[in-house]
């Protein structure tokens, strides 16, 4: 498949998805800033964020990312039967925690770098940095090429023969591609949140995200 076909199909496989993420995002941000009722649930979020840092990061992440996503793709039969339920789910649930812990890290450094301000130049030029640096260069590829190990049941020489000019070329930029037509909203609501929201948030999308993925995938 051309990389053009790739990126239509991603197109008409993730708009709608993406849009009803995005809405669900925009909703709890909503609600954070014009319900005050809600308040003590999202300070509630923050202390722990705040008093446990990236332990909350890996822990959250790895239940919101990786154990959810999991227990619905085991529970739906959506797991080859000839695939180690165990090492799946350590996987899973591993390198969430580990992604989880990544992303703290990085949205601190963009928070050191420009600042927490809630104005449209702080909020864009994160994204910007986020989008088309970050996830573009490091984030999908770190994701994709981990999955495809999986793809290969835990086979190292296997995935390293299916990591071909094809893989670079088409399937890598089809990803990117897809985590843009997501995630630049998504991102951009993430960053309107005050500091020790930002990973809650980010967990609450990942995990319907995740959780989209498999729905649409019988893979």
């Amino acid at each position: 498949m051309s990389i053009k076909k790739s990126i239509a199909a991603a197109l008409k496989q993730n708009l709608l998805p993406g849009l009803v993420l995005q809405c669900f995002a925009l909703a709890i941000v909503l609600v954070y800033f014009f319900v005050p009722a809600s308040q003590p649930i999202y300070a509630w979020f923050g202390v722990l964020k705040h008093d446990y840092g990236f332990a909350y990061a890996f822990f959250a992440t790895a239940f919101f990312g990786g154990f959810i996503p999991f227990i619905y793709l085991w529970a739906t039969k959506r797991i080859d039967s000839s695939q180690s339920v165990l090492a799946l789910f350590l996987f899973y649930v591993i390198f969430w925690g580990l992604k989880g812990i990544e992303v703290d890290f990085f949205y601190q450094l963009q928070g050191y770098w420009f600042g927490y301000e809630n104005n449209i130049k702080t909020i864009a030029t994160k994204v910007a940095v986020d989008q088309f640096i970050y996830s573009a260069f490091w984030a999908a590829p770190t994701i994709t090429i981990p999955y495809l190990w999986v793809e290969h049941r835990f086979n190292f020489r296997a995935c390293g023969a299916a990591l071909n000019k094809s893989f670079f070329l088409e399937r890598i930029p089809t990803v990117i591609f897809s985590n843009w037509l997501v995630w630049i909203p998504a991102v951009s609501i993430v960053y309107s949140m005050p500091q020790d929201l930002q990973i809650p948030l980010f967990n609450i999308v990942l995990c319907f995200w995740v959780l989209i993925l498999a729905v649409l995938n019988k893979k």
